[in-house]
């Protein structure tokens, strides 16, 4: 694994370290100083939590053999998938604990996620992919409007719009620019595509992954030349390649 797979991978272990030994001292307070608890509720409950951390051991167990094999395990994709939505939040309130900057998590997380779905090496065709590009890769100053219509555009070389939209039409790939999260999913719900290629910050990709459903989402950062959310770039290159993730089996 590279260092940066590594980042997110470890904290997926401390944080449910963590919450062990949040167990455990909850046991202790419980059973030792109120002992008017209910012995039974008790052990349920004990036996309950012991449970979900020995599952979710096994889910970020089962992630680092698919990663160090560099090879998925079909049955156990719920279980990894489980284990990222319910420990991902927890991962930054333990990175900020422990001053790791969350944009490194955020990269970290993405770098995992694009791994994983190169190792199912999927087969889609082109007109079942979908790249959804952020409003903020046009430039702030142009007067057409490209949201509700990628047409719009003119593709007059000031910004990355036209070339994707290019390449895009050349490959027969559907191709929507999106305001957020809700009219991202809107035209997931709309297209159905099979994969997802989005670009945007860490911020939106990892929530755009967390909330893609089991739509597989390659994610590709884009650039801030001018800023956060202003005239922002993205390497075409990185594009193509996520393209292959889907169509070629990665």
């Amino acid at each position: 694994m590279k260092t940066s797979k590594r980042i997110y991978i470890g904290l997926l272990g401390l944080s449910l370290f963590l919450v062990m030994l949040v167990i455990v001292l909850g046991y202790y307070l419980v059973a030792h100083r109120y002992l008017f608890v209910n012995k039974i509720l008790l052990i349920v409950g004990i036996v309950f939590m012991a449970g979900a951390v020995l599952l979710f051991s096994f889910g970020i167990i089962a992630l680092v053999l698919m990663i160090k094999q560099s090879r998925n395990i079909p049955a156990l994709d719920h279980l990894v998938k489980l284990v990222n939505e319910v420990l991902f939040p927890l991962t930054l309130v333990t990175g900020k604990i422990f001053g790791i900057k969350r944009e490194r998590i955020l990269k970290s997380f993405i770098e995992v996620n694009n791994h994983i779905v190169g190792l199912k090496r999927l087969v889609i065709n082109n007109d079942q992919i979908m790249i959804l590009l952020p409003h903020c890769l046009q430039n702030s100053q142009c007067c057409h409007k490209i949201t509700m219509d990628i047409n719009n555009c003119r593709s007059c070389g000031q910004c990355k719009i036209g070339e994707i939209k290019k390449f895009a039409e050349d490959n027969h790939i559907i191709l929507k620019i999106a305001t957020g999260g809700t009219m991202a999913r809107k035209y997931i719900s709309e297209n159905r595509p099979r994969g997802v290629i989005a670009v945007a910050c860490e911020r939106d990709l990892s929530a755009g992954i967390q909330d893609s459903g089991m739509v597989p989402v390659v994610g590709v950062l884009n650039c801030f030349t001018k800023g956060p959310c202003v005239d922002t770039d993205v390497d075409l290159n990185l594009l193509e390649s996520a393209v292959l993730t889907f169509n070629k089996g990665g």
